[in-house]
């Protein structure tokens, strides 16, 4: 039972406050003119003033409430080096028999997790949630069982009672640690970038290492070997070996000694990009559809184009002097000899012979395509004909030969069978889609025969009308029709030429995701889902390969026609090898150094700042459990084998009563006798 005094007055504060200096000024003045009753009088104000201010006593049936102590126990990655796991479990033994020996002591045990992604120990976020849940006033303590390396110690969170740090880990720890800077996202292929490494020894290394070996590998490839000194920034030039997704791979070897060789490798993936393709575009005969590829590629800032139309023949005789013509010169042996190497991708569109390419450049063409060019064909009636560029050198390397008719009748072009497959061709498929609309019609078509390689859409009476084929190390492309621009101006509802043309002159360039037989892989964390297309049979299982060796076997679902996926998820961040079949790729999940092992050394410098405004410690196990002591808040909290906790006595109120000290009416009657008693002394005298 706790008591007070409390007051509940009458009248406010201020009017008292008044009438107490008219009372002092009063008595003042009594016993100045030395009336003998001034003290009696003064003593009935004073009651009076008294039972004005409602003296109360309160009683309070109080319950104490027990001091709380949240202990943070880290379980993540880097407490699972050396022998941490037995430091933790030994204090927690240790810490649950003194608490529990601490009388009116509750404890609040706090496990900390690898969370999702690589966000490391996230200490003083798990500090403010417990806290959050727990009253302010009955926090005495907080202890962290860790290593110190905490990677939210900037997060600022008000703290109502000193932290202290137990901190694992030995004095003669040491670990070996490569550091990859500046990788970029992407890089252009052909030119070099400038990776920046460095491997370092963080604690107690050993004094006569001053070099490391270094392995590179890209793409799972056979690794290079290089020697670098410790402690020292190189940089590393770079150059990607192709397009697409280039997975590299920097390792150091496990010394004996170190903590872990989870930091001793680093992951990138760096996507090779062209810098510009340099796309040559001739077109022969002008027509309605001759600025369709033209807009095509000047609406792709990654293309630099070069186009050429002819307009004034050889053969043309209209009597108009040569030098008031606006013409210039086709510049065919500059481009189609000295140049010719510089373009990824050279289109005839409506070409035929006119005697201004002769046949030794034609020739250097196909010997082009052959070592690695591509040539795209748009026909018109021009390829039917007998100047057709089909009777040219250039046959050698055409997927496909004309008849020499012409056919001028509508028709809806079709995606084949193999054209669903085809990643050119792949979803544009009208009847895949049914909110979508038949295509519109074209009114032209080139009679093809003897066509090879893969032919993706059909005209007239299933006739080829776009051909794709590989010859040697090249690829060309034979669309017979002219006609692709009415889809463009919506004729009949139109079509995706856009999208059409756009993908075929991408596969001419070898853009790796449009190619035919292709594995590959996309990313979330530590899941990926596979995907595999191949233009022909099904896919079997895919077999996936770990980084420690281990292979698992999974499935695939037939997700589209040639398209099949499946889903997996890693057990540990590394480089993994996928194959289903003749197909192999290489993925990497999650990073190869996690942010847990960037710092393994333990250390209490990350929390020193939290540590110090309320003077909690931070002490190493491999000295010892400290003992728990109480100590004042405000004074310090830790010392030479102990930590301080403060005594909060906090209570519950289970019941409140008030008494009135002075009731009005007793206080009325003191005043009055007072005051009656100055009167009667006051007429004595």
């Amino acid at each position: 039972m706790t008591q007070s005094i409390l007051f509940d007055p009458l009248l406010p504060w201020p009017l008292l406050a008044g009438l107490a200096l008219l009372v002092l000024a009063s008595l003042g003045l009594g016993l100045w003119r030395g009336l003998p009753g001034w003290g009696l009088r003064g003593l009935g104000a004073l009651c009076l003033l008294a039972a004005l201010s409602g003296p109360l006593r309160q009683s309070e049936d109080r319950a104490p409430l027990n001091d709380i102590v949240l202990v943070a126990v880290d379980n993540t990655a880097s407490q699972h080096l050396s022998d941490r796991q037995a430091q933790v479990a030994e204090a927690r033994a240790g810490l649950e028999r003194q608490l529990y020996s601490r009388p009116n002591t509750e404890t609040r045990w706090i496990t900390l997790e690898d969370g999702e992604g690589d966000n490391g120990t996230a200490l003083m976020q798990a500090l403010s949630q417990a806290l959050a849940d727990e009253p302010q006033g009955r926090v005495a303590g907080i202890v962290a069982l860790s290593d110190g390396q905490v990677h939210d110690a900037e997060q600022g969170v008000d703290l109502p009672a000193p932290l202290h740090l137990l901190m694992t880990g030995r004095q003669g720890d040491w670990d070996r640690r490569l550091i990859l800077q500046n990788a970029p996202a992407f890089a252009i292929i052909g030119e070099p970038i400038t990776l920046t490494l460095r491997i370092e020894d963080q604690g107690a290394a050993p004094a006569d290492q001053t070099q490391a070996p270094l392995e590179i590998s890209i793409d799972g490839g056979a690794p290079q070997r290089f020697n670098l000194p410790l402690g020292v920034d190189f940089d590393l030039p770079l150059t990607l070996p192709h397009g697409g997704r280039n997975v590299i791979r920097f390792a150091t070897p496990e010394i004996d000694g170190e903590l872990t060789d989870r930091n001793n490798a680093a992951l990138v993936q760096i996507n090779g990009v062209r810098d510009r393709l340099r796309v040559l575009l001739v077109s022969g005969e002008p027509h309605a559809g001759g600025r369709t590829w033209r807009n095509l590629l000047k609406s792709d800032s990654s293309v630099d184009l070069v186009h050429f139309t002819i307009l004034r023949p050889p053969e043309k005789q209209d009597g108009v002097p040569v030098d008031e013509l606006s013409l210039i010169a086709f510049p065919t042996r500059e481009l189609f000899l000295e140049k010719i190497e510089d373009f990824d991708l050279i289109i005839f569109d409506r070409y035929k012979r006119r005697g201004i390419l002769p046949a030794i450049y034609l020739d250097n063409v196909a010997n082009y395509v052959e070592q690695g060019g591509a040539v795209l064909v748009a026909a018109g009636p021009d390829f039917a004909s007998a100047d057709s560029i089909y009777r040219s050198p250039l046959a050698r390397v055409l997927p496909a030969s004309p008849t020499a008719r012409v056919l001028e009748e509508p028709y809806r072009p079709t995606v084949t069978e193999l054209g669903l497959r085809h990643p050119v061709t792949a979803g544009l498929n009208p009847q895949d889609h049914e909110e979508t609309p038949q295509w519109g019609s074209w009114l032209r078509q080139i009679e093809l025969s003897a066509a090879q390689g893969h032919v993706l859409m059909e005209g007239v009476e299933t006739r080829p009308l776009l051909v794709l084929d590989r010859v040697a190390a090249g690829r060309v492309a034979l669309l017979a029709s002219d006609h692709a621009w009415l889809w463009s101006r919506g004729y009949q509802g139109g079509g995706p030429q856009l999208e059409l043309l756009r993908r075929l002159a991408h596969w001419m360039m070898k853009e790796p995701e449009l190619e035919e037989e292709m594995l590959w892989a996309e990313v979330t964390g530590q899941t990926m889902q596979v995907f595999r297309r191949r233009m022909s049979g099904t896919a079997g299982e895919l077999m996936v390969t770990a980084p420690d060796g281990s292979q698992t076997s999974l499935p695939m679902q037939e997700r589209a026609p040639g398209l099949w996926q499946t889903v997996y998820t890693g057990a540990e961040p590394g480089l993994y090898r996928l194959g289903e079949g003749l197909a192999e790729a290489v993925v990497g999940l999650g990073p190869a150094a996690p942010r847990e092992f960037q710092q393994t050394i333990a250390s209490a410098d990350l929390l020193a700042p939290v540590l110090a405004p309320l003077r909690g410690g931070a002490l190493a196990l491999e000295d010892g459990l400290p003992r728990l002591r109480e100590v004042s808040p405000g004074r310090p909290a830790s010392g030479r084998g102990w930590i301080g906790l403060t005594p909060r006595a906090a209570y519950e109120t289970r019941s409140v009563s008030q008494t009135a000290l002075l009731p009005a009416w007793l206080g009325l009657v003191l005043a009055a006798g007072f005051v009656i008693a100055g009167w009667l002394r006051e007429g004595r005298r």
